[in-house]
Parts: structure tokens; C-alpha cells; sequence
């Protein structure tokens, strides 16, 4: 699946890749069908969520205080257990 998961990350860490100027999103509880075209690294300020990549029973979890990358291409369900506030940016897209 390749989701890597970075608990905690420093502050240090967070000022350097800007992220508190990244774009936010949340959503409430409740089970949301993905698709992410590019790969996505997001900051979890608030929130606990399973991912499941389409057809698996297999998750992975993750909430308030990860810094998570998704990759490009992945097809799956969030099911979001406590409310989601992130702060995410998307990979520019690669020309051809």
C-alpha cells in the first residue's frame, strides 16, 4: 500500500516543509471512497482514521499528530472515526 506514516514529526520539521500554508480539509465521522491522482502528503491536526486500499481488508491508521504520505494511484475507503482537520498539498503533476 505505501503509506508512510511519520508519528509526531518535530516542529523543526513542519516550519521547514511549510505546512501550517498548506491548503486545509476536514470531514466528519463517517466512511468516504478516495481516489488520489497524485501522491498527497497531509498533517493531521485533529482527527483518527483507517484507510483501506480498495478489495483489502488491510489498514492502516493514523490521526491527530502523523504526518502521512499517500501515494498516487491508490483507490480507497476512509473510514473516520473522530473529525479530520488536515493540512495536505498534492505532488505537482509530472509531465510526459
Amino acid at each position: 500500500m505505501n503509506i508512510v506514516i511519520e508519528h509526531h514529526p518535530s516542529s523543526i520539521k513542519l516550519v521547514e516543509l511549510g505546512v501550517m500554508s498548506w491548503p486545509k480539509w476536514s470531514c466528519q465521522p463517517g466512511k468516504y471512497a478516495l481516489v488520489f491522482d497524485e501522491r498527497e502528503t497531509c498533517y493531521l491536526v485533529k482527527g483518527r482514521v483507517k484507510v483501506y486500499p480498495k478489495g483489502s481488508s488491510e489498514f492502516v491508521e493514523f490521526g491527530a499528530g502523523d504526518l502521512v504520505t499517500i501515494p498516487k494511484g491508490l483507490s480507497c475507503t476512509w473510514d473516520v472515526s473522530l473529525f479530520i482537520d488536515k493540512h495536505y498539498k498534492f505532488d505537482p503533476p509530472t509531465s510526459s
